[in-house]
């Protein structure tokens, strides 16, 4: 189910050029220092440098008007934190050398879930329903630098989540803000209560979306949802887990007396797991805006609801470790934000994923900060 994950960069590098194809030491170390450089500089645009793909997979299902969307989160690292986000925050995008940065004030407070540092989520659910949620796509290939202004690709989900209710809104974005060009490679799901989803991709610098009568099943895995969809993925498993995951919706559709759709969206995501790289298998509840997941190391799944949270902007955000022992309804188990959980959950992450991972002790440092300089209007 998933591509076991390729060495790191700095790995490949000297097994392909100092043992396969030896070169003076002089010219080896200059050509190893433009190479950090060159990785700084791209760690720099998008915060993180991944070298290998996610097995992730992601649904929506509207049925009898219940409305759910599940993801699997398949990755190398289980650290993160499940975070709340005000309303009413001035931002701007944390700065990058590939185009203008952008203010905004966020509209909607929202609940995301966060590996890589306060501000830039992975995925999330707002308060008016709008759920954003990645995944990796090879191929991929960002609009090139123009007068828009550039955001990292999981700052454009935060973005996307202080801004927008329905995915209208989210695809409209994209004639005043694009994502940096060097980012990684990556498509999105999103969803509505309105009952609409669409996929985001960003295919030869161009944004493509597929929606509505485009989307007959709003399923998204590893590949193109074109390719998805016609069956003509070259990648097995992205196939094999997009194909499961329609089968279990149709049936489930079809089906008399069937189980909740809570319960109906977990057993997706246990078909289409990838064993122990699946993370976190997270249901967001659109609904009745609420959120159930389990993660690797705590099995049982746990709930939040947004009514248990006050996203006024004079209240503090709240946060807590993805990876605790607490059943049932946490809600009542979170803490205020502080720069020492942030710090713990980042270092934690960047420690499980250090070969896929480049960056500086002044990139840390930024990106650990960034969560500061926002204040209220």
């Amino acid at each position: 189910m998933y591509r076991p994950a390729l060495p790191g960069i700095a790995g490949r590098y000297f097994f392909t050029t100092t043992i396969a194809n030896p070169k003076p030491v002089t010219k080896v170390l200059n050509e190893t220092a433009m190479f950090i450089k060159k990785i700084i500089a791209a760690a720099t645009s998008f915060l993180f440098c991944i070298t290998t793909a996610q097995a992730c997979t992601t649904f929506f299902i509207h049925h009898n008007g219940k409305m759910v969307f599940g993801r699997n989160y398949d990755w190398m690292a289980d650290a993160g934190m499940v975070c709340t986000n005000q309303r009413g925050l001035v931002k701007t995008s944390m700065k990058n050398d590939d185009g203008k940065s952008i203010s905004w004030i966020s509209q909607y407070g929202s609940i995301s879930f966060n590996q890589y540092g306060k501000e830039f989520p992975t995925g999330g659910m707002n308060e008016k329903g709008l759920v954003v949620e990645l995944m990796w796509l090879d191929g991929t290939v960002y609009p090139k630098p123009d007068d828009r202004p550039a955001i990292g690709v999981l700052q454009w989900i935060q973005y996307q989540l202080d801004n927008c209710a329905t995915i209208e809104e989210v695809i409209a974005t994209d004639k005043t803000v694009r994502i940096i060009s060097k980012g990684t490679p990556l498509h999105y799901l999103v969803a509505d209560t309105k009952g609409n989803a669409a996929t985001i991709e960003f295919l030869d610098g161009k944004l493509v979306v597929h929606r509505g009568n485009d989307l007959p099943l709003p399923v998204l895995t590893n590949d193109t949802y074109e390719r998805l969809a016609s069956g003509n993925s070259k990648d097995n498993s992205s196939l094999e887990r997009y194909s499961t995951a329609c089968k279990m919706i149709k049936d489930y559709k079809t089906a008399a007396g069937a189980k909740s759709l809570i319960d109906q969206s977990f057993d997706i995501l246990n078909n289409v797991s990838a064993g122990d790289y699946t993370k976190w298998s997270i249901v967001y509840d659109l609904t009745e805006k609420k959120i159930w997941f389990k993660t690797d190391k705590f099995q049982q799944i746990r709930s939040l609801s947004f009514s248990s949270f006050d996203f006024s902007c004079n209240m503090p955000s709240k946060v807590m470790n993805i990876n605790s022992a607490e059943q049932g309804d946490i809600s009542s188990y979170f803490s205020d934000f502080s720069r020492n959980i942030n710090q713990q959950i980042f270092e934690k992450t960047l420690e499980q994923s250090a070969l896929q991972i480049v960056l500086t002790p002044e990139q840390k440092e930024a990106t650990l900060a960034y969560a500061h300089t926002i204040n209220c209007k």
